[in-house]
């Protein structure tokens, strides 16, 4: 449970990890257009860091329900800059949120340490290869579609299974390409091409997961789910849901949680770490 980057090392036995979201994009579902501006995104990386956030997670593209696509370059455009400022300040982690092998690449050139692929290795592929040729950690995410439609009426005979099947057959890609599996961290994938019943069955069923053998990543932070149970909330007021689903979340079993606000979601977790184990870390 022991994750080894280039500059660091984290224990994730020891207690659950928070990943930052930093996301450089004008039409993120929840904060899009916020950190826009690279000078922005920057102080508020920083910032997260100073409340809590092990890692800080750079994306360039929205996977929002709906979204297009952008191209290379404009992604490129949008995290490498910022990627690159953050290396020198940062004494965590930069992860890139990507599934373009080239975005991944040149993220590793400017400092990023982890490559977090929404695809799970699918949409390209040459990711494998990359993380291959760096051995860097990187995470492996269920998805079902792609961000266009996949939730047009998402499907499953058995989701657990399902879930499951498609995270082992993407770590054998990686594993194939040549990623040692002590680098590879899984994610269930909530809200990509799931129901809302399906995010809730995630939750509750996480540690059925533990069997796979690898740490586990969830992003519940800020989900339409969350806003449906509370009665359809808007966006920023999902914090209390959010603190919810990541403390149900590490009881079942979460290793690493994804979050928008690190503050609040850093003193859940260490609740919950204190309950889970009987030990304040």
């Amino acid at each position: 449970m022991r994750l080894i980057f280039k500059d660091f090392s984290i224990d994730l036995s020891r207690r659950t990890h928070i990943m930052g979201i930093l996301n450089i994009t004008p039409d993120s579902f929840s904060d899009g257009g916020t950190y826009y501006d690279a000078a922005m995104a920057v102080e508020h990386a920083i910032s997260m860091v100073e409340n809590g956030a092990d890692i800080i997670d750079v994306g360039g593209e929205s996977t929002r329900p709906g979204s297009d696509p952008v191209s290379l370059d404009e992604e490129l455009r949008r995290v490498i800059p910022v990627i690159r400022s953050l290396a020198g300040e940062l004494e965590v982690p930069i992860s890139i949120d990507t599934y373009k092998s080239e975005v991944a690449r040149e993220a590793i050139d400017a400092g990023a340490s982890i490559v977090n692929d929404i695809s799970g290795l699918r949409f390209d592929s040459e990711m494998a290869n990359v993380v291959a040729e760096h051995q860097i950690p990187v995470v492996i995410m269920h998805i079902k579609g792609t961000p266009k439609n996949m939730q047009k009426d998402p499907i499953y005979g058995n989701l657990i299974d399902e879930i499951r099947v498609y995270l082992k057959e993407s770590i054998n890609i990686a594993t194939e390409a040549g990623v040692h599996e002590d680098k590879i961290i899984v994610d269930p994938g909530i809200g990509f091409g799931k129901t809302y019943e399906d995010n809730l069955e995630i939750i509750k069923r996480l540690d059925e997961l533990k069997d796979i053998g690898r740490p586990i990543l969830i992003g519940p932070s800020r989900k339409a789910f969350i806003g449906r149970i509370l009665g359809d909330l808007p966006f920023s007021e999902r914090i209390e849901g959010t603190a919810a689903a990541i403390a149900v979340s590490i009881i079942n079993g979460a290793n690493i949680v994804r979050v928008h606000d690190v503050k609040e979601m850093s003193r859940v977790t260490r609740v919950a770490d204190a309950i889970k184990s009987g030990i304040i870390v």
